[in-house]
């Protein structure tokens, strides 16, 4: 068993650093999922389940009583040659904004399917982020003691819906071999030849995501978790990190004392604590120190003195940090595709003054940045911008208990977007007494879903690389609004084709007048 075999193995500081992600659509036993392979590892001595509100990742409040996700979570899993980094992410649809900010770290990742529902809706919206972050996927198809289930039928959906390579990795050994073959030229020439495929062939094949393993089982009756351990133990890709000391930054939230914590990846090199890290946010440079580094398996926490490239830790005593900075050679992610659906007014009590709540409220925009909160200073009124329902409930009480607010919120309507349809050019000047900025745009429209997507064709004869880096930074630091219903506008490419400044009267501020006037043209 992985536990036995861990145990002979344990306290092996050399072993490779592993981050998993574990993903699935609402109720198909993620969490229940990532308990059975915590304890079948030897990591808990007693399995909690998720309708009992005792289960170890669920540690809010409103996690045990609602029995959902809300917050991506963090386990420690050591498997016998790798120690895991599990994210257990949220399954519910409100709040997948939390779930998408996990894969930018993520080495791998378990998708959890329900024999009962099979391929859901959200399924499909998962599998296309991780298509799209070029993540190896390894499934796991739940609940097969439900009455009625079909193993066959539920392979050839997942082939149909998600993709052709699903290969049943608890099959025999030949069997596999046979399917997984047709995932390359490569493969299939050595099976025809060898009549077998090679770990390091399979292991490579997944990397590539052209096949992507599937096991079936029951995780609350933990069948099939043994198998799947074993198998991230095999074919888990095992990165490589260059000795740059990089990170990635993918959330931010706080502690039971209130504190700042910035959770990240380092990608490269060794984080040290009282490290000085330096960053750029809202086009202005930083310089803080990490005064602790923790590394967190639940709710509990173990300070490090330094975190080598493939651990995920909390950093305190960062302010300035967001979701999806890059520190040291790493560059920031591009912006998330998800984007809230829902607009609400925010009524607050009448001793509460709107603009001093406003200040406090970035908190949580801070931590979720699909939480939106636009201030509108003529009415003096909060308006906040949400994925749904469920979403607005969890914040009408985590605003009470935080600042101690009862809230209520207006009708809900619903955010729209706006694009283009034709290729333009959006040229912003900007020239007051002692400045001077001047920033060419190319708009492209994009397909469907696509989102923003920035890049520079500037020549730096003609315009500074660091004036470049911050005309991108302006592109990406808030919405830019359109012109038919004033809605943010999405789905197209922004390309910076030119730009002039001047010796003496240019200041960082003038490039992000001129850029947000370009746009507006």
């Amino acid at each position: 068993m992985i536990r036995q075999i861990y145990e002979k193995n344990g306290g092996n500081d050399m072993m490779d650093q592993l981050v998993i992600g574990i993903l699935a659509h609402v109720d198909a036993g993620k969490t229940t999922l990532t308990e059975a392979m915590l304890y079948t590892s030897g990591q808990l001595r007693k399995l909690g389940r998720v309708d009992h509100g005792d289960a170890f990742l669920d540690t809010d409040e409103q996690e045990r009583r609602r029995g959902i996700t809300i917050f991506s979570k963090q386990a420690l899993l050591p498997l016998p040659t790798a120690e895991v980094t599990i994210l257990d992410t949220p399954g519910h649809v409100d709040f997948s904004g939390e779930m998408e900010r996990t894969l930018q770290v993520l080495d791998g990742a378990v998708l959890v399917v329900s024999a009962a529902a099979g391929v859901q809706a959200h399924t499909l919206t998962v599998w296309r982020l991780l298509r799209q972050w070029g993540i190896p996927v390894f499934l796991f198809v739940n609940k097969m003691d439900a009455p009625g289930v079909d193993r066959a039928a539920l392979l050839a959906q997942l082939r149909e819906k998600l993709d052709g390579g699903c290969v049943d990795f608890s099959a025999g050994e030949e069997s596999l071999w046979e399917e997984a073959a047709t995932g390359s030229e490569a493969a299939l020439g050595e099976y025809l030849d060898t009549g077998r495929l090679s770990r390091d062939t399979l292991c490579r094949l997944i990397a590539r995501r052209e096949i992507f393993p599937c096991w079936f089982g029951s995780a609350l009756k933990l069948q099939g978790v043994e198998e799947l351990l074993t198998g991230l133990e095999e074919y888990a890709p095992r990165p490589a990190y260059p000795a740059e000391f990089s990170a990635r930054v993918f959330k931010i939230s706080r502690d039971g004392q209130g504190q700042r914590l910035t959770f990240l990846k380092v990608t490269g090199g060794v984080l040290h604590v009282k490290d000085v890290l330096t960053g750029t946010s809202a086009g202005e440079a930083w310089e803080e120190k990490a005064d602790q580094l923790r590394r967190y398996s639940g709710e509990k926490f173990k300070s490090l003195e330094e975190a080598p490239a493939g651990t995920v830790c909390a950093v305190t005593g960062l302010t300035r940090t967001f979701p999806g900075q890059g520190l040291g050679a790493a560059e920031d992610a591009p912006p998330p595709s998800l984007t809230p659906a829902l607009s609400y007014r925010l009524y607050l009590p009448e001793e509460v003054d709107p603009a001093l709540a406003m200040g406090k409220l970035r908190q949580l925009e801070e931590e979720d940045p699909l939480l939106r909160l636009l201030w509108n200073e003529r009415l003096r009124e909060i308006h906040v911008q949400l994925m749904g329902e469920i979403q607005l409930e969890i914040l009408r009480e985590l605003i009470e208990r935080r600042f101690g607010w009862a809230v209520t919120f207006g009708t809900g309507s619903i955010v729209y977007r706006e694009t283009i349809a034709n290729t333009v050019e959006g040229v912003g000047h900007y020239e007051p007494l002692r400045h001077y900025a001047e920033v060419r745009l190319l708009l492209e429209p994009g397909e469907r879903g696509s989102g923003l997507a920035f890049r520079s064709l500037c020549p730096e004869d003609d315009l500074d690389r660091s004036w470049q880096r911050l005309i991108l930074t302006h592109l990406m630091e808030k919405p830019h609004l359109g012109v038919l219903t004033g809605s943010p506008i999405t789905d197209m490419r922004i390309t910076l084709t030119a730009g002039r400044g001047h010796l003496k009267h240019t200041e960082g501020g003038d490039f992000r007048q001129a850029t947000y006037r370009a746009v507006r043209q």
